[in-house]
């Protein structure tokens, strides 16, 4: 996940935040969850953490320029 460049800034502490703190979650086909919450560290923008279905394991991690959490 660090080893591309528009990912490495992105702090772990930061995903587990998302993970324990989420303001929209959704569960994808193949079972895996997603998670988003805004990082105000970040400029307010939002981070999306991808988990396995075990809920525990990250799969992916990144900022989703759009994210809409009104819908």
């Amino acid at each position: 996940m660090h080893a591309r460049p528009d990912r490495a800034d992105i702090r772990l502490e930061w995903i587990q935040r998302v993970m324990e703190q989420p303001v929209k979650e959704t569960i994808q086909t193949d079972g895996r969850i997603r998670r988003w919450a805004a990082i105000p560290e970040a400029e307010g923008r939002f981070l999306r953490v991808i988990l396995l279905p075990d809920g525990k394991t990250v799969h992916n991690a990144f900022f989703d320029r759009r994210f809409n959490n009104e819908d």
